[in-house]
């Protein structure tokens, strides 16, 4: 009995010390947009990132992500363009107060290092699919998780017919601890 109960202690310490589940360091992460206005590059950043992700780098089947980003917390260095983008024509804040991810599936490239996550992401009312490979680099007791991928901001009732252009790169710098 003695011998069963020592094998159950360490194999629920194992499992704590080769747990893979991390949350997302808001103040340290970075979350980037760009897109032309009127032709011209501009751009800015969402801050509250939470979630939680489990990353196994070992077995990216069993991998997972499920963030939010604060979509009030949008940013671009002008009060009043972030006020215009927080109204119902773009983010429309008050009734969707978040922006979210959630993985399908994580896999191998053909390239050293790089992963492709496939999920679904959430702006507004409207949930599409989309995919883009990141890097994963152990940093402390946690990752740095960076990608970038390019959405069309109408595909998310974003920005109606305004002056913006319809695509939208993302770029992520997402840092993580142990939960």
């Amino acid at each position: 009995m003695k011998t069963q109960t020592l094998l159950l202690i360490f194999a629920i310490a194992a499992l704590n010390v080769f747990a893979q589940n991390y949350i997302p360091v808001d103040k340290e992460s970075k979350i980037e947009f760009k897109i032309k206005n009127f032709g011209f590059n501009t751009g800015g950043s969402f801050s509250g990132l939470k979630g939680k992700i489990h990353f196994e780098p070992s077995n990216l089947p069993a991998s997972t992500f499920d963030v939010t980003i604060d979509a009030n917390s949008v940013n671009t260095d002008n009060n009043m363009r972030d006020n215009h983008l927080r109204e119902d024509t773009y983010f429309d804040v008050k009734n969707y107060p978040v922006i979210h991810f959630v993985s399908e599936k994580i896999t191998a490239s053909n390239k050293s290092g790089v992963h492709y996550i496939f999920g679904k992401l959430t702006i507004k009312k409207t949930t599409k699919d989309i995919s883009f490979p990141f890097t994963a680099k152990e940093s402390g007791d946690g990752y740095v998780f960076d990608g970038e991928f390019k959405i069309n901001r109408r595909d998310f009732d974003v920005g109606g017919s305004s002056t913006l252009s319809d695509n939208v790169t993302v770029t992520l710098h997402v840092i993580t601890k142990k939960e």
